[in-house]
């Protein structure tokens, strides 16, 4: 599918990391882009950098995502691209002790279903409410090509790591959807995939120590370093281009296995 400015998109997670960059790379290729976010402030300015709209966006709200996308849709039509990259990604075990007294306890079940709820629930109800309207446009493929849905799920889907049991459940939920929802799909011509990143440089990591980067970035085969979001959106960009790329997901980590802790 050919990006150009017929086109309209939306991104969550458009204000920061891998959804801003995917925003930009869309918008320089003439694409309409209207970015989901909860942060207004720095969503805005991105959009206004960029021409394109805001939408201030909670997509764990069934509710917040009809408003969201009915806004977009109004400025700029029904979207052809979607790319889902809101989440969270916060550690907790199973089973913890408690600092003050050595007491053992259980993961909070609230908080590992907001994770599920944001992370998972969230991707699911865009893809769903996306997908509706995409499905009535007419076709601009000559293969019967609609539009095209990319997800961010993430190495953890498979290499979950101590402390990630809710976020590797959320992501190993996105990467399990992502063929049986291709299969869905097919008959109305939107293609589904999933992006898999490893360590990437996203306001996940801001913060942390020098010594902690570099332990990060060492255990990266090759290149050893932290992602950079462009990359990620220069594979956002070849998945779009390229109409066979249906229903599968892929690694972005220079080789990477995560281990343990």
């Amino acid at each position: 599918m050919k990006l150009d400015s017929s086109m309209a998109a939306v991104v969550t997670g458009g204000a920061s990391g891998l959804g801003e960059a995917t925003a930009r790379m869309l918008a320089g290729e003439g694409v309409k882009v209207a970015l989901f976010d909860l942060n207004a402030e720095r969503g805005e300015a991105v959009a206004k950098e960029l021409g394109g709209v805001f939408c201030k966006c909670d997509v764990a709200s069934e509710a917040s995502v009809d408003e969201a996308l009915a806004s977009a849709r109004k400025v700029h039509g029904v979207e052809r691209i979607l790319v889902n990259c809101a989440g969270i990604g916060p550690a907790m075990r199973t089973v913890s002790k408690k600092r003050d007294t050595g007491a053992l306890v259980a993961h909070d079940i609230a908080f590992y279903a907001k994770v599920i709820q944001i992370n998972l629930i969230g991707t699911f109800t865009m893809i769903a409410k996306s997908a509706v309207a995409m499905s009535a446009l007419d076709p601009v493929t000559p293969d019967g090509g609609r539009g095209v849905i990319i997800n961010t799920a993430s190495v953890a889907a498979t290499d979950g790591q101590i402390g990630q049991v809710a976020y590797a459940s959320s992501k190993g939920g996105v990467l399990g959807m992502t063929l049986p929802a291709a299969r869905d799909l097919a008959n109305v011509g939107i293609r589904v995939n999933t992006i898999m990143p490893g360590l990437f440089e996203t306001p996940m990591f801001l913060g942390v120590t020098p010594e902690f980067r570099q332990a990060l970035e060492a255990s990266v085969p090759f290149p050893s370093r932290l992602g950079r979001p462009d990359e990620y959106a220069h594979l956002a960009k070849a998945i779009i281009e390229n109409d066979m790329m249906n229903g599968f997901a892929l690694r972005l980590d220079g080789a990477v296995r995560m281990a343990p802790k």
